[in-house]
């Protein structure tokens, strides 16, 4: 079971329309299922709506709630609905896993580190949204569009968790969901090759924003961060290639006290700021 609040200040960027919004919200509770190779079945969703909010947009909150129903196989159930400051909408979703679910605290020495993709993504689109950052090209609409309708990663989890020794959805940040697994695992976790997207260094460069930076705590990402035992690793790899997704080992866990290293560097323990519209 999973509940996941959206709230319209910190969670809605420029250019995100009532459909897209409403998927969000559904999207968040979906990418941490799929961490754990579970199954959405229903969920019931709560709005808090402001005094000034139109009819058009609540039809469009509803567009976006039954095409996410659609699109993730889910029945919407129930919920409520009240008058607040400002839109909040939280979602609460049961889905349904294996007879063993990974959990954050199964790490162990040995084995490997595995994203569900390229990071960095989501970082960029926030600040073309919100700061008007500078882009061009596919490098702007992925960015982009990984912000306005972000996918949760569920044919990895549903293929690959039964090799998962550890895992975690990533939304809150590549950085602090690897200390969150090290640190429930009590191991550390070295990163030996930086999952950047393509393209990014560029962005990076233009934008005078740092790569790691981008990478490491720009969050919002829905990829799926895991451990898998050195001895599953193969049949991990083959399932992902026959399932066609994309499976990047990234680090390696060893003996420790809960510390993430890329290299040598100590990497810093913080996580994604949601943003403050002013």
């Amino acid at each position: 079971m999973k509940c996941d609040m959206l709230v319209s200040s910190t969670d809605v960027p420029p250019g995100m329309r009532p459909f897209q919004v409403a998927r969000k919200s559904v999207v968040s509770c979906a990418s941490d299922l799929a961490a754990k190779g579970a199954t959405p079945l229903a969920a019931m969703v709560s709005l808090g709506l402001p005094r000034n909010c139109t009819r058009p947009y609540v039809e469009g909150l509803a567009e976006g709630f039954a095409g996410a129903a659609s699109e993730f196989e889910i029945r919407i159930v129930g919920g409520d609905t009240n008058e607040a400051g400002e839109l909040v909408i939280d979602c609460c979703m049961i889905g349904l896993a294996g007879k063993k679910m990974p959990t954050r605290s199964g790490a162990r020495p040995g084995d490997s580190v595995v994203v569900s993709g390229p990071f960095g993504f989501s970082a960029a689109g926030l600040a073309i949204l919100l700061r008007n950052a500078r882009a061009a090209g596919m490098l702007r609409k992925q960015s982009v569009d990984s912000v306005l309708e972000p996918k949760p990663r569920q044919r990895f989890g549903a293929t690959l968790a039964k090799f998962f020794s550890s895992s975690i959805d990533s939304s809150d940040g590549l950085a602090i969901s690897l200390y969150e697994l090290a640190l429930s695992s009590g191991i550390d976790i070295v990163v030996n090759k930086v999952p950047a997207a393509q393209g990014l260094d560029r962005f990076g460069q233009e934008n005078a924003i740092d790569v790691d930076e981008l990478v490491f705590h720009g969050g919002e990402e829905y990829e799926i961060v895991a451990t898998i035992p050195r001895s599953k690793l193969k049949r991990a790899e083959s399932a992902a290639r026959k399932a066609k997704v994309q499976l990047l080992v990234i680090g390696r866990v060893r003996k420790g006290t809960g510390k993430v290293f890329v290299g040598k560097r100590l990497l810093e323990n913080r996580g994604y700021l949601h943003f403050q519209r002013r």
